[in-house]
């Protein structure tokens, strides 16, 4: 067994699975732990990354099942490691969860081989069902629910916090409005549409 293996509790990957080991990748710290504690009560083997390059490192010479991958992170995303898991193991079954709801990265992750997509927060049970689960079809073009102005705003804002590493001097400077502004479009809650 390798000592990343060691570490993460993740078996010899020459040995059978046990059909229920997962790679869950999330920036959010207190969600990941919250959620990886909650599938290793449910009986599945549980490794964690925080970022691209480590989810990488647990890829290397691990096999895993499931990939649970946040879509936005700091670094590349969520899609760039889904491509570059699917390359490592194209059997693995990879769920992208994402909390920004956006249809075009929900289609884009689809093409890239997602088994399906789950929208954040999510518990473990709604997680189980979705990664053994039939997949999910990516939404069809007259099924696409055209975003509100408002959801549009909301979406393109967490973009640019993202892309900002969640500097909000800097993304309210790339929006074109003051900080205070961003504060207030921050607070409220995002549209559902």
């Amino acid at each position: 067994m390798s000592s990343l293996s060691a570490v993460s509790g993740q078996t010899d990957p020459a040995r059978p699975s046990t059909g229920r080991s997962v790679l869950l990748v999330d920036d959010d710290g207190v969600f990941r732990e919250r959620l990886a504690r909650a599938l290793r009560e449910r009986g599945f083997v549980v490794a964690t990354a925080d970022d691209h390059e480590q989810a990488l490192q647990r890829l290397d010479g691990n096999r895993f099942d499931y990939a649970v991958l946040d879509l936005r992170m700091p670094g590349p995303s969520g899609l760039d490691l889904l491509s570059a898991a699917r390359q490592i193991d194209g059997a693995m079954r990879v769920v992208i969860l994402t909390g920004y709801g956006s249809i075009a990265s929900t289609v884009e992750a689809m093409r890239l081989g997602a088994w399906s997509y789950v929208a954040k927060p999510t518990d473990a049970d709604e997680l189980i069902a979705v990664l053994e689960g039939e997949p999910a079809a990516p939404p069809a073009p007259a099924e696409v629910a055209v975003p509100t102005l408002a959801r549009a705003e909301w979406e393109h804002i967490q973009r640019v916090l993202a892309a900002r590493g969640g500097n909000k001097s800097h993304a309210a400077r790339d929006l074109g409005i003051t900080r205070r502004t961003l504060q207030l479009k921050l607070k409220k809650y995002a549209p559902r549409r």
